[in-house]
């Protein structure tokens, strides 16, 4: 954050040179040392991922994960779509931290087969603790001008492969027999719309329901299931590649910057570790404070642009 230290300053300012996994895995660490073996759940609260499949990581947030997992240590299963060179350098970076990294790719509007990619890189990996369910597409046009092949087409992609990809993950989850965490990439889009973005919007607001469906489903098997919803993130989908978002002035939102991929990396690493285990069904908005802007932001505007995609 700019200037002077935040909350999370309370592990020590140098911890701020550890990056964002080894932050997160301190803090985790320092959690679980405060407990004793008299402590409800303790033993659940003790086992920290070996393995972890995130989809759409040949770039932005997806990429920003996958290297926060190899950081700690976490061996990384990788699939792109169309960026194969991304890919294998997300899977460079993983394997330069220390950490093993296997790369496949997946086409998610070549459902249901495709989803068996997971079923590939938990063989290879030799096991999947988290699933991170980050691949995804979006559009810019209004509901009256899409055609049908487009509307279930992003559909397909951002909800349909979650779904599928999820339940591949899930049942080696059981099958192994440890638990296990799926963590879904939505947007503030779970929870409000945007105009010419009907499918994203729908499929985004499916994906948080669905989360919420698992993770009651899925809760016997010590397996927790949340949505970490970003904003404006500067990465390629927003086409921001390698901006500093803290040199693009964002008014509008309470922090006043678009966020980075580490940014919301960091809350995908944190519900990812022993800390988390008492976190299941919830949706972390990491947003700047977007999301509470509605009625300011509204007495604001002074024109009608915002109806026009």
């Amino acid at each position: 954050m700019a200037g002077g230290c935040g909350p999370v300053c309370c592990v020590g300012c140098d911890s701020l040179t550890l990056g964002v996994e080894g932050l997160v895995y301190r803090v985790a660490e320092r959690v679980s040392a405060g407990m004793s073996d008299s402590t409800p759940l303790f033993h659940e609260q003790r086992g920290r991922p070996r393995t972890a499949i995130v989809t759409g990581s040949d770039s932005g947030i997806g990429r920003a994960v996958a290297v926060a997992f190899g950081g700690a240590g976490v061996d990384v299963g990788i699939t792109w779509h169309a960026d194969s060179e991304g890919a294998q350098a997300t899977a460079e970076e993983v394997r330069d931290l220390g950490a093993k990294a296997h790369v496949r790719r997946l086409d998610l509007g070549e459902l249901p087969v495709a989803a068996a990619v997971i079923d590939e890189l938990a063989e290879a990996l030799g096991g999947v603790d988290v699933l991170v369910n980050c691949a995804g597409t979006g559009s810019a046009e209004p509901v009256l001008e899409m055609d049908f092949d487009r509307w279930r087409h992003i559909l397909s992609v951002d909800l349909d492969g979650a779904f599928l990809c999820s339940q591949h993950a899930a049942r080696r989850m059981i099958e192994a027999g440890r638990g296990g965490r799926i963590i879904n990439i939505t947007s503030v889009h779970e929870h409000a719309p945007r105009v010419g973005a009907a499918p994203y919007c729908v499929a985004k607001a499916g994906l948080g329901m669905l989360t919420k469906v698992l993770a009651l489903e899925l809760a016997q098997h010590d397996i927790t299931v949340n949505s970490v919803a970003p904003g404006e993130i500067s990465t390629p989908m927003t086409g921001q590649t390698d901006r500093n978002p803290r040199e693009e002035p964002r008014p509008g939102v309470p922090l006043g910057r678009p966020g980075h991929a580490k940014e919301v990396a960091a809350a995908v690493a944190f519900l990812a570790t022993p800390a988390a285990a008492y976190i299941t069904g919830a949706s972390l908005v990491v947003d700047g404070g977007m999301l509470l802007m509605g009625p300011q932001a509204s007495s604001e505007l002074t024109g009608h642009g915002w109806r026009t995609p």
